[in-house]
């Protein structure tokens, strides 16, 4: 009896042992989004970039620099079309400025217009203002696993905090669980209906990091539309001097 009760209290140790070790292995749900954002921003980005809009009966390209610094700063200038060259928009923290060079006008962005869309693409200016919200915005549940283009993703759900500032009713987000990068994104309402979808390919070393370098957003109620981004250079971790993300540099920036 002495002999079974030992091995029975072995058998105990090793599950449970194996149990905590799987546990401590596991990310949360916040854990993964955590990894995933900084995986995508890094202490400092920049990068060049193209951004195409397509509709039923038309489509443009819009190119761009972009660079920023954490979640809270952005800036992006417009290098073409030549009917928006030199635009530059400016986030830091929750506001956003627009400087048209074409009018000498420095904009800032209301809150009104924060759901529009931004430069006719299917993002709207909520979309750059709240890049970080997705960990401090909302609840963060793993439910379930998928492979996706070979590669295997956690599948989180998102749901907004009761005092959350945020457009969503639920958010559902991929990522893969080695390299921690965003592959699919789908977007709900309040009556979670699915409203937007982004899908994110064409994984490409970038610096130190490998990353979706396309990323396709599409309305699902509105056929023919979508906005693909394709990203061409990317750095992570440069310094920027004092005062780059300011809007005195937006007049200044090439």
């Amino acid at each position: 009896m002495k002999k079974i009760n030992k091995i029975v209290g072995v058998l105990l140790v090793v599950i449970l042992s194996g149990m905590v070790s799987m546990t401590a292995q596991t990310p949360t749900g916040k854990e993964i989004v955590q990894k995933a954002q900084d995986k995508i921003n890094g202490l400092s980005s920049q990068g060049i970039m193209k951004m195409t809009v397509v509709r039923p009966a038309w489509s443009r390209d819009v190119t761009m620099k972009s660079w920023s610094k954490g979640d809270d700063y952005y800036l992006i200038l417009i290098t073409s079309p030549a009917r928006d060259k030199g635009q530059v928009f400016l986030k830091r923290e929750f506001d956003m400025w627009n400087w048209m060079p074409s009018i000498s006008r420095m904009i800032k962005i209301p809150p009104s217009m924060m759901s529009q869309s931004w430069m006719g693409s299917d993002f709207t200016n909520d979309d750059l203002v709240k890049m970080n919200s997705y960990v401090n915005d909302y609840t963060h549940k793993v439910i379930g696993d998928k492979t996706i283009d070979g590669i295997d993703c956690y599948k989180i759900e998102m749901i907004p905090l009761p005092d959350a500032a945020v457009v969503w009713g639920k958010v559902l987000v991929w990522i893969a669980k080695e390299e921690y990068y965003q592959l699919r994104i789908e977007f709900y309402d309040e009556d979670m209906l699915l409203v937007n979808r982004e899908i994110c390919s064409e994984i490409k070393q970038m610096g130190d990091r490998k990353l979706p370098s396309k990323m396709v957003m599409e309305p699902v109620n509105k056929e023919g539309h979508k906005t693909i981004i394709e990203i061409s250079e990317m750095e992570f971790n440069k310094p920027f001097p004092e005062g780059f993300f300011s809007q005195q540099n937006m007049k200044k920036v090439r």
